[in-house]
């Protein structure tokens, strides 16, 4: 739950950020130009904040997935192969649904 709270403090901050950003930005302010290469800091910066924004939230849905997990008794139970997921796994990352072979793309 201390994890969860992180990543929603954390998703949070980031999106307030790159909202920040859009109001920093004044009419006519240079924008991202793929051709010349040109672009601004903001618009780097904003898309940063929304990408780490994301990540945090899809966390905070993994977690959510596992508490669910537990209350349901299948905490622990890979969902690709049916087999526990290792304990030292699980001790690294408790949200973890599928065993690493599975997650690494090897089965």
């Amino acid at each position: 739950m201390e994890e969860r709270s992180r990543y929603v403090t954390s998703a949070t901050r980031l999106k307030a950020e790159a909202d920040s950003l859009v109001e920093e930005r004044e009419p006519g302010d240079v924008q991202f130009d793929e051709e010349s290469g040109e672009g601004d800091t903001l618009a780097v910066e904003r898309e940063r904040d929304l990408a780490l924004s994301a990540h945090a939230r899809a966390a905070v849905d993994q977690i959510d997935a596992a508490l669910a997990r537990i209350d349901n008794g299948t905490y622990g139970i890979c969902l690709v192969s049916g087999k526990p997921i290792p304990r030292q796994r699980l001790n690294a990352i408790p949200w973890a649904a599928e065993r690493v072979e599975h997650k690494a793309g090897g089965f």
